[in-house]
C-alpha cells in the first residue's frame, strides 16, 4: 500500500474530520483510483485565464464535468477550442479541494475524430519543439523595407489574389516574385521544399510568404510535413507563415519566423504602407527641426543672461574717467585756494595731484581679471545646479513605486483595488490582484499565515 493510501486511510479511521481532511482523502482515493484516461465530449463554459490556464466543462447528452488544462499543456495544443467543439481528452481524475469539486486535468486534448493525423501532428510538434527549432532565439527578423517579397503558393489559389492585392494597396513600389508550388495533396510538401530551395538559391527577395487558404486538417497536412518544416528552420531568407486561417495552426506556422493569422496579413507583415513610410520620414523631419529649434532657444537664451550679468570694459574706464575729472577739478579748485596762501606749498600740492591720478593699465587688467571670474563663477553655478538636479531625479526615481516593482516587490489588491497590507485581512479562497513591475497576475488565497 502506498503512503497516499496509508494517509488516507489513517484520516478514515478518525472519529471527526475536518472539511478540508475529508476533501483531502477524497482527492487522494479518487487520484490513486483512475489511471490517466481518454474522455470524449462537448466543450462549453470555455474560459482562457490572463495565467494561460484553460477552464471548462466537458458535456454529453446525459451529463457534465469540469475540466482544467494549465498553461504548459495548453501551449502544446496547436488550437484553442472554443465552446461546441467535440474534443477527446487524456486526463486524469482529481478533486478541488477548495470547493469539493471533482473535475479532470487535462494532459492533451484534440478535436475529435481526428484520430491519427491529428496524433502524428502532436508527436511532431513535440519532437520539433524540444529539438528548439520553435525557439525564438532561432528566428530570424525581417527586413523593414525588403528591396523584393517572395510568395510561395498555388498560382491558382485564393490566398495568391489575396496577398497580391494587400500589397499592391500597401507598396506599390516593392516588386513580387511568385514561387509556384502545389499547396495540398500528394506531392505538395515536396513542390513547398523545391520552391524554398529555389528562392534561398535565387537570393533575389528579402522576405518569404508561405500561403494558402483555410481547410480541414487533411488540406492543410503538407504543411505539416517533417522535412519542409526543416527547411524552414534553415532558410537564410525569412520566412511568413500564413497558412488558413486565424485558429488553424501547422508545423509550418511554429518554425517559421513569424506567423500570420491569414495570408492577407501576412502580407500586411512584410511591408509597411507608402504613405506609413512618408508619416515617419515627415515625422522625423518634424522632431529634428523642433528639437535644434528648442537647442537653439536654449542656447540664446543663455547667452542673453550671461550677457546682463557683464559690464563692458568700455563703460568701466568711462566710468572711472568720469572719476578722475571730478577729482581733477576738486585738486584745481585747492591748489588755487592754497595759491594764495603758499607758492612753497604749491610744490606739494601739484606732487599730491599727480599721486592720486589712477593708472588706466592697472584698472584695464584687474578688469580683464574681473571678467574672466565671472565668467568662471557662471559656470561653476551651472555645474552645481545640474549636479543637484540629477541628484533630486535619482531619489526621485529610486522612490517610484515602479523602481520598487523593479527591485522584485509586488502590489496585492483585492477584486475592489483596495491594497492589502497584512495576511491577516485576506480570506481564503479569496481571488488577489499582484501586480509586477511587467504584468498582472491574478491569485487565490490558499492558506493565510501571520
Amino acid at each position: 500500500m502506498t503512503n497516499r493510501s496509508q494517509d488516507t486511510s489513517a484520516v478514515m479511521t478518525r472519529d471527526i474530520l475536518t472539511v478540508a481532511q475529508l476533501n483531502q482523502a477524497v482527492s487522494h482515493l479518487l487520484e490513486d483510483s483512475f489511471d490517466a484516461c481518454w474522455v470524449r465530449g462537448e466543450i462549453s463554459n470555455f474560459t482562457n485565464a490572463s495565467s494561460g490556464h484553460w477552464y471548462f466543462t466537458l458535456k454529453d447528452d446525459a451529463a457534465s464535468v469540469r475540466a482544467v488544462m494549465f498553461r504548459s499543456r495548453a501551449a502544446t495544443t496547436g488550437f484553442t477550442p472554443k465552446a461546441g467543439d467535440s474534443v477527446e481528452l487524456k486526463a486524469r481524475v482529481t478533486l478541488y479541494e477548495a470547493r469539493g469539486e471533482y473535475q479532470l486535468q487535462v494532459e492533451q486534448l484534440r478535436r475529435a475524430g481526428l484520430g491519427t493525423l491529428f496524433e502524428a501532428f502532436v508527436a511532431l510538434k513535440n519532437k520539433l519543439s524540444a529539438e528548439g527549432l520553435f525557439d525564438a532565439e532561432n528566428k530570424r527578423a525581417l527586413a523593414p523595407f525588403p528591396r523584393a517579397i517572395g510568395v510561395i503558393t498555388s498560382l491558382g489559389a485564393a490566398a495568391l489574389h489575396d496577398v497580391l492585392t494587400a500589397l499592391a494597396r500597401r507598396a506599390p513600389h516593392v516588386p513580387v516574385v511568385i514561387y509556384p508550388s502545389l499547396v495540398q495533396g500528394a506531392g505538395a510538401a515536396l513542390q513547398l521544399r523545391q520552391a524554398l530551395a529555389q528562392a534561398n538559391e535565387r537570393q533575389e527577395v528579402d522576405t518569404l510568404l508561405l500561403v494558402r487558404g483555410g481547410g480541414s486538417l487533411e488540406d492543410l497536412f503538407s504543411f505539416n510535413d517533417e522535412a519542409l518544416a526543416r527547411d524552414i528552420a534553415a532558410s537564410v531568407i525569412p520566412v511568413v507563415s500564413g497558412v488558413g486561417h486565424e485558429t488553424d495552426f501547422t508545423i509550418a506556422d511554429f518554425v517559421a519566423d513569424v506567423r500570420a493569422p491569414t495570408p492577407t496579413a501576412a502580407a500586411e507583415l512584410v511591408c509597411a504602407t507608402r504613405q506609413s513610410q512618408l508619416e515617419r520620414v515627415m515625422g522625423a523631419a518634424q522632431w529634428a527641426e523642433q528639437l535644434l529649434r528648442r537647442q537653439l532657444e536654449r542656447l540664446a537664451q543663455r547667452v542673453d543672461r550671461a550677457t546682463l550679468g557683464l559690464v563692458p570694459p568700455s563703460q568701466r574706464v568711462e566710468h572711472q574717467l568720469e572719476k578722475v575729472a571730478g577729482l581733477g577739478h576738486r585738486m584745481v579748485a585747492a591748489f588755487d585756494k592754497q595759491f594764495q596762501r603758499s607758492r612753497a606749498r604749491h610744490a606739494q600740492m601739484h606732487v599730491r595731484y599727480k599721486s592720486l591720478l589712477p593708472e588706466l593699465s592697472a584698472l584695464r587688467a584687474r578688469l580683464v581679471h574681473a571678467d574672466a571670474e565671472l565668467l568662471a563663477g557662471q559656470r561653476r553655478l551651472l555645474v552645481r545646479q545640474q549636479t543637484r538636479l540629477e541628484s533630486v531625479g535619482a531619489q526621485l526615481r529610486a522612490l517610484s513605486p515602479e523602481h520598487t516593482l523593479a527591485r522584485g516587490y509586488a502590489i496585492v489588491r483585492t477584486e475592489d483595488k483596495k491594497i492589502l497590507r497584512k495576511s491577516v485581512d485576506a480570506q481564503v479562497g479569496q481571488t488577489l490582484e499582484v501586480m509586477l513591475a511587467e504584468g498582472v497576475l491574478n491569485a487565490t488565497v490558499t492558506q493565510r499565515g501571520l
